[in-house]
């Protein structure tokens, strides 16, 4: 399966963020297919469970073929908030849950399938016999054509391939979160030909003072100039280094933001200076 070379994930276009308009989530979407960017990233849960509905309410109403746009959705965290009277929040993996958040995301995307499904988060109940069914009567009534997971350890993520051929795991990976490059992760996706995702590819360096953002910054601040780009744009140049070829999903709700994300794909960093950011990141040279 094919993707776009940056994701335009959704969490923040809802309540949980920027909280726009239909017309501005059209704007959004015009923006970022004007820029080659056509895959967008979901889960059932954004937005206390509406954000999926505004953005599908914003795409139905625009002249673009849905076979132009990919839509990826996560399930099987049950969260309490208005809407839900679950007692706690947990995770949810059987049968009946899974395909019952695959169909509410069709009727609040407006769509008949999603190109991808992932399971949100890995649970200690998660039977991969049963995700396997489940995932097998989606696939033939083509209401989900491809699946994965999403922050599933090296373990996980065979448990459950074992059982169904996944497609990716979406995890955190930024200059502040290099846990992927060492685990094992990044290793295991691309032995078996397969891309990851990365969340949260800006870590906290905007949102958080500490000693480990500072030694970045000096990095930074002299690469800046180097490439002529900005921080945002080599902190995603960074991940795109890897030669797992990660798929960056980037949580912008702002559309001048998306083309500054997309010019980060021509940036080619030299390989000592990648290792200076990382140097910088962990506070200590390579062994």
């Amino acid at each position: 399966m094919t993707f776009s070379p940056i994701i335009i994930g959704t969490l923040r276009w809802g309540i949980w963020g920027a909280n726009h308009s239909k017309e501005k989530v059209q704007k959004l979407i015009e923006t970022c297919l004007s820029e080659g960017l056509y895959t967008f990233d979901h889960a059932d849960i954004y937005g206390d469970y509406t954000t999926e509905k505004l953005f599908g309410d914003a795409f139905s109403q625009m002249n673009i073929n849905r076979e132009e746009i990919q839509l990826i959705s996560k399930c099987g965290i049950e969260m309490p908030c208005k809407d839900r009277n679950y007692q706690i929040k947990s995770y949810n993996y059987s049968k009946e849950h899974i395909i019952k958040s695959v169909e509410n995301s069709l009727v609040n995307l407006q769509t008949e399938y999603l190109d991808l499904l992932l399971l949100h988060r890995p649970s200690p109940l998660m039977n991969p016999t049963e995700i396997a069914e489940t995932f097998d009567e989606l696939r033939e009534q083509k209401k989900v054509r491809h699946f994965g997971v999403s922050n599933f350890s090296v373990s996980q993520f065979e448990l459950i391939n074992d059982a169904f051929p996944l497609v990716t795991n979406q995890v955190e990976i930024s200059i502040n979160h290099t846990n992927a490059f060492d685990d094992g992760t990044l290793d295991q996706l691309m032995r078996k030909g397969l891309q990851a995702m990365a969340w949260s590819v800006l870590g906290n360096y905007f949102l958080k003072e500490s000693e480990q953002n500072s030694r970045i910054k000096l990095i930074l601040v002299k690469l800046c100039k180097k490439y002529n780009a900005d921080e945002n744009q080599l902190l995603l140049a960074f991940i795109l280094k890897h030669p797992a070829k990660i798929l960056p999903v980037i949580g912008t709700s702002r559309w001048e933001m998306i083309k500054k994300f997309k010019e980060s794909l021509d940036i080619n960093l030299e390989r000592e200076d990648w290792f200076k950011l990382l140097e910088a990141s962990h506070g200590k040279e390579v062994n």
